[in-house]
């Protein structure tokens, strides 16, 4: 047998003895890991999913308050042969149609993820723009918003990640609000180590001192019995919330008195 076939022969033998398991604990860590980072992806698609259905059950419900006075105006314009009413109905169709387009991209641009990596962005767009996902109006649920962040503030993050969490964060704000006339503040502001700080208040009801502990833990939520299907979590958001900043080498906290309202600070790092 030739010197090469006898090395080759070697070579693929197993370690034996300790070797052995040590190479066999090893794989089956390997394998391990492997399962946890699948299981990890497959719980961040349940959360956006989770997301867009209750984006869904929000805009259905504006689709409806927008085509109400299309239909009303279109029915009495046929009805009277009025051209100037039918201009108006036209107009309003155009302009209504508009904004419904505009609400569906945005549940398009939730369900798209064509970024990777991080990238400077501006911390007022992503605030608008997060806002914009509820595809409402939050005055119509007697919730004022307060927006208090310089314009040129930016941050370095993959902007469709943040978008996610600012999302979730406003949504929990909203939720904590319903049934209650309340304010949601949102400002920010340079740490001065190099991070941005991005505060998110609601007035609204609090977190229990003994639910505080567990807030940021999979699968825990208060809210999985509620009456309205936008009312309703999973437990995810926050937990993969916490993760996804981490990951940018920030950190997400929270702050909250019962009956009085809840802060969410989520740090991150800032644009040069």
């Amino acid at each position: 047998m030739a010197a090469e076939d006898t090395h080759a022969i070697a070579a693929n033998r197993p370690p034996t003895s300790v070797a052995a398991e040590e190479y066999s604990v090893q794989a089956q860590l390997d394998r391990l890991e492997r399962q946890f980072l699948d299981l990890r992806d497959q719980l961040r698609h349940a959360q956006r999913l989770a997301s867009i259905g209750t984006m869904a059950a929000m805009l259905a419900h504006e689709f409806n308050n927008f085509f109400t006075p299309i239909v009303g105006y279109g029915r009495q314009a046929l009805d009277t042969n009025d051209v100037a009413l039918m201009r108006k109905a036209i107009e309003k169709t155009l302009t209504n149609t508009q904004i419904l387009r505009q609400m569906a991209d945005r549940i398009v641009g939730m369900v798209k993820n064509g970024e990777t990596g991080t990238s400077r962005h501006l911390v007022r767009q992503l605030v608008d723009d997060s806002l914009g996902c509820l595809g409402r109006d939050l005055s119509k649920d007697n919730i004022a918003v307060n927006i208090q962040i310089d314009p040129e503030l930016a941050v370095r993050v993959n902007g469709h990640q943040m978008q996610q969490v600012l999302f979730n964060l406003v949504l929990n704000a909203r939720q904590a609000m319903l049934g209650r006339r309340g304010r949601l503040t949102i400002d920010a502001e340079p740490t001065g180590t190099g991070m941005v700080a991005i505060h998110v208040r609601d007035t609204g009801c609090g977190i229990r001192d003994e639910d505080l502990p567990f807030i940021f833990k999979p699968f825990f939520t208060t809210k999985q019995y509620a009456d309205r299907p936008d009312k309703r979590g999973l437990g995810l958001g926050l937990a993969i919330c916490r993760e996804l900043v981490e990951e940018h080498g920030g950190e997400l906290t929270v702050e909250s008195r019962l009956g009085e309202g809840t802060t969410f600070t989520l740090t991150v790092p800032a644009a040069e």
